[in-house]
């Protein structure tokens, strides 16, 4: 019997010694991960009005700034005194021929990156366009710093990792938006994308377990007076 019970212990201790811990903690530290961002203009940073508006001035300044504070990673995901974190800006906001605007349904980051998307009916004027139609013409810029290429790779797979506006490997991570008096009276969403440890989701050196990420997605809603 005793040697029997010695076997079952041997057995186990065995087991559990060849149980393999995960290695990759949370990617934040305290386990949590914040993205926390403001609209600054002529330098002051603006809050947000009763029902979760930004308010700007136009003073003739050309532009605002999104600026963020992100939580520190845990030292596991920073190579070097980098820290693995990213930020992408995006906005619905489209300018054509430096003169005309216009916006899109867009809902999160890159949300108008879908063929329903590009093909809804966008009217300018007396006249009716699809994105794909407005990048044939004449690309569109997006106010957070991009345009998409006259003959943009559609169907390429590193297409959707050319558009938006990116901040990497710091956590004030900060976008100059484009602003005239021409949008005075218009909204503008801005969103936000924030990636806690960018190189997660793959298993490293063998290992069973994916290094974890963490995703955060941001809205922020300006109104330009």
């Amino acid at each position: 019997m005793n040697k029997l019970l010695f076997l079952i212990i041997i057995f186990l201790t065995t087991i559990l010694s060849c149980t393999k811990e995960n290695p990759y903690p949370h990617p934040c530290v305290n386990d949590n991960c914040i993205a926390d961002y403001r609209v600054v203009y002529l330098g002051d940073s603006l809050y947000e009005n009763s029902d979760g508006y930004y308010e700007i001035q136009y003073a003739g300044l050309n532009y605002f700034q999104v600026v963020g504070k992100l939580s520190n990673l845990n030292e596991r995901y920073i190579i070097n005194g980098v820290p693995l974190v990213a930020s992408g800006f995006d906005s619905d906001y489209w300018v054509l021929f430096d003169t005309l605007s216009f916006t899109i349904p867009t809902y999160s980051y890159l949300g108008w990156f879908n063929d329903q998307t590009m093909n809804t009916p966008i009217s300018i004027g007396p006249y009716t366009y699809s994105m794909i139609d407005l990048i044939d013409l004449h690309p569109p810029l997006n106010i957070v710093g991009y345009q998409i290429p006259k003959y943009f790779c559609w169907e390429c797979p590193y297409a959707i990792s050319i558009l938006g506006v990116r901040s990497r490997y710091n956590y004030r991570p900060t976008c100059n938006i484009l602003l005239d008096n021409e949008m005075i009276g218009d909204t503008i969403n801005i969103f936000i994308e924030t990636t806690f440890n960018t190189e997660g989701g793959v298993p490293y050196h063998g290992s069973q377990h994916e290094s974890p990420k963490e995703v955060v997605e941001s809205n922020l809603k300006v109104i330009i007076n």
